[in-house]
């Protein structure tokens, strides 16, 4: 039994054909899904899915590629919508340097009010980051300061001192399908040195088709892949990667209830 903790539900490919996305999830193992919102103004279509499939969960917030749009959302409309059913997590919000497809000042504002969000909710925030090591570990170093709040750093890619950092602070570190590519060995090895207690996986689909799915749009079903080379990293069985990941993923997103027969803490 598995957990997809980063997907998104709502955009094309997996939206148009959500029904057999959804089996095929569930003939694969995967348990939970949480579909991502990256706009607060399309929470209605994200919230939407979450609330018409049993084991499919949601977050609220604001992507930094899209902080510009939405730098006058207000800290009281996120956190209104975060006590609606089934909203598990805040973000996916951070910084992408990557693109820089919105101003980093946009990115940098959006991003603390949705620390502030995760911190007064309790819920977990779910954070991106590309090519902003430094700026991100000042800032979530900083906020932490200023009163405790949950995260996970979803589909790791960056560098070894973010990981570390991150750790320090509590965070979980998330893992995608990038962590399969051949030429991921430093990333491989990042995650080796992430305790078992802290590890997530996830998809990120229909983005980063784990191997052997390169080429594909990614679903969550493709999970799989992703934990079993994570298993192989860690020196773990297939069987015991699902089960820290999973316990993990409710130990952090702990208002989602675990599923019948599964041994979350």
């Amino acid at each position: 039994m598995l957990v997809d903790s980063h997907c998104h539900l709502d955009f094309p490919h997996l939206s148009d054909q959500l029904d057999d996305v959804l089996t095929r999830a569930k003939e694969a193992g995967i348990a939970t899904l949480v579909t991502i919102c990256t706009r607060v103004r399309k929470f209605e279509q994200v919230h939407a899915i979450a609330l018409a499939h049993d084991n499919v969960f949601c977050s609220v917030g604001t992507h930094p590629h899209n902080a510009d749009e939405e730098r006058d959302i207000p800290l009281d409309d996120i956190l209104t919508l975060a006590k609606l059913p089934k909203v598990v997590a805040i973000g996916e919000a951070g910084l992408d340097y990557h693109y820089d497809n919105a101003p980093r000042a946009d990115q940098e504002k959006g991003f603390r009010t949705q620390i502030a969000a995760a911190r007064e909710t309790g819920l977990p925030l779910v954070i991106h980051s590309r090519d902003a090591d430094e700026d991100t570990a000042h800032i979530l170093e900083e906020e932490m300061a200023k009163g405790h709040f949950t995260a996970v750093l979803h589909c790791f890619t960056a560098g070894a001192g973010l990981a570390a950092r991150g750790l320090e602070l509590g965070l979980y570190v998330s893992f995608s399908g990038v962590l399969t590519f051949r030429k991921a060995d430093t990333l491989r090895e990042i995650a080796a040195t992430v305790p078992l207690d802290r590890l997530l996986v996830e998809t990120d689909a229909p983005y980063l088709s784990p191997e052997p799915k390169r080429g594909k749009k990614n679903e969550p079903a493709h999970v799989v892949h992703t934990a079993a080379k994570l298993a192989e990293v860690k020196g773990v069985s297939d069987k015991q990667i699902a089960q820290a990941t999973t316990e993990n993923f409710h130990r952090l997103f702990s208002t989602v209830p675990a599923p019948a027969g599964a041994a979350a803490q």
